[in-house]
């Protein structure tokens, strides 16, 4: 998908850095079928990408990504003063700023991406489970919640075009 001409820099740049850090479309795809499939039986993962590809092309979601693996890369790096360094290295309960940024992309869909995202973030399926490992040594204190915050307002968009079907 970054070989599209008409994709901005900002679009490309968010898609290869999400690619980089180890998840895919079809990971966060698959979160979104988590959240969905219960309420769409017939529910096909090809559906689930659409409404990804969608999400992803808002510059607000853009702009979310490409801050928050930023951020979690100069923590790799050990690049941050502190005490900023240390609560992003260990992931600090009570920093909330990672949930916050994530927000930024729930809200593009409304208040039914503020549910999805609060259970995906709890429940940890998938890929979000991977990311929440922190036994690797790499940092996913902002890239968990973007990307649970993107299968929210994928899962959000998806049933807000359900409602306009019906």
């Amino acid at each position: 998908m970054t070989n599209n001409p008409k994709m901005t820099l900002s679009e490309k740049t968010a898609r290869e850095w999400l690619n980089k850090r180890g998840v895919t479309i079809e990971d966060i795809a698959e979160l979104v079928m988590f959240l969905q499939q219960k309420y769409h039986p017939d529910l096909q993962i090809e559906d689930c990408i659409e409404n990804i590809n969608r999400v992803l092309s808002k510059r607000e979601v853009q702009n979310a990504i490409l801050t928050g693996i930023q951020l979690d890369i100069l923590a790799e790096k050990k690049l941050l003063d502190e005490p900023l360094q240390s609560i992003i290295e260990v992931d600090e309960s009570l920093y909330g700023v990672d949930e916050i940024l994530a927000f930024s992309i729930v809200n593009v869909y409304g208040s039914i991406g503020f549910t999805n995202y609060g259970y995906i973030d709890k429940q940890k399926p998938g890929i979000l489970q991977k990311l929440n490992d922190h036994s690797s040594g790499d940092c996913h204190t902002f890239l968990d919640d973007i990307v649970g915050a993107i299968a929210a307002a994928a899962s959000s968009r998806l049933a807000h075009r359900a409602v306009d079907e019906d």
